[in-house]
């Protein structure tokens, strides 16, 4: 029986309340899956649904003689989604310290870890 909570194969549960005021004072450490956290943000943030409408727009311009603006839109479009999925791990980090059903749900789904930081 000697041995601690953290020597687990799980993480202790720490509270959405307890990693908001922990989180900024550094008593937690975070570790965020980075290729789980792209699909969760990307879903999240409905990415899809903008981007693809950006890129059509920008193409129909180019399509119908507006080169440099549609080559813009198309390339705005890119742009969008890969700073997007590029900064994932840290647009998830804050939605999780402002909603507690996104907290939730990363922490029990594997996307987000949360431990208390040793001293």
């Amino acid at each position: 029986m000697g041995a601690s909570a953290n020597d687990g194969e799980f993480a202790e549960y720490i509270a959405h309340e307890e990693f908001r005021a922990g989180l900024p004072a550094g008593r937690l450490r975070v570790v965020i899956d980075p290729k789980l956290a792209r699909r969760f943000v990307a879903q999240r943030l409905m990415l899809i649904v903008v981007v693809m409408p950006v890129i059509g727009v920008g193409l129909a311009l180019v399509l119908t003689g507006r080169t440099w603006p549609g080559a813009l839109m198309v390339a705005a479009g890119v742009l969008l989604n890969r700073v997007v999925m590029w900064q994932a791990p840290k647009i998830l980090l804050h939605m999780a310290l402002r909603d507690p059903a996104v907290y939730e749900f990363v922490t029990h789904n594997g996307l987000m870890e949360v431990r208390r930081a040793e001293a």
